[in-house]
């Protein structure tokens, strides 16, 4: 599993939720703390797990888990222009939310694999390298 990572919302999702797949989050997380290599998450990703929580647990909670993840291997991406006209290629072509789309986008510019889940990113597999949870 060498190379750049980069996470859905739903592999982190997954991850809090000790869903089916969260092991090999473990393991991604594992790997990231000894390395020089974090994974990477786009910042609009990261807002939907913060959403998701607070919408279902709470405010109180939401905070709680950002600091949680602040501690763990990932690197919050923030959005420029350059991953924002790659996210809009995305959602101009595809059938995919626009978060998923910053995902997408973020795994292409940086040629790294995608982690997630979620079937919406079949759309992208012969464009994104996917490692399915």
């Amino acid at each position: 599993m060498a190379g750049t990572k980069v996470l859905d919302s739903w592999a982190l999702m997954c991850y809090l939720e000790q869903e089916a797949g969260h092991n090999k989050v473990i393991d991604l997380f594992e790997q990231a703390s000894h390395s020089s290599k974090p994974l990477l998450m786009c910042v609009v990703n990261w807002g939907e797990v913060y959403y998701q929580i607070m919408r279902r647990l709470g405010e109180a909670k939401a905070q709680e888990i950002e600091r949680l993840i602040r501690s763990f291997p990932i690197h919050i991406v923030e959005v420029d222009l350059d991953l924002t006209c790659e996210a809009a290629r995305f959602k101009a072509t595809k059938r995919m939310s626009y978060a998923d789309c910053f995902a997408a986008a973020l795994a292409k510019v940086k040629k790294a694999e995608l982690v997630t889940g979620d079937k919406e990113f079949k759309e992208i597999e012969k464009e994104v390298k996917i490692l399915w949870l």
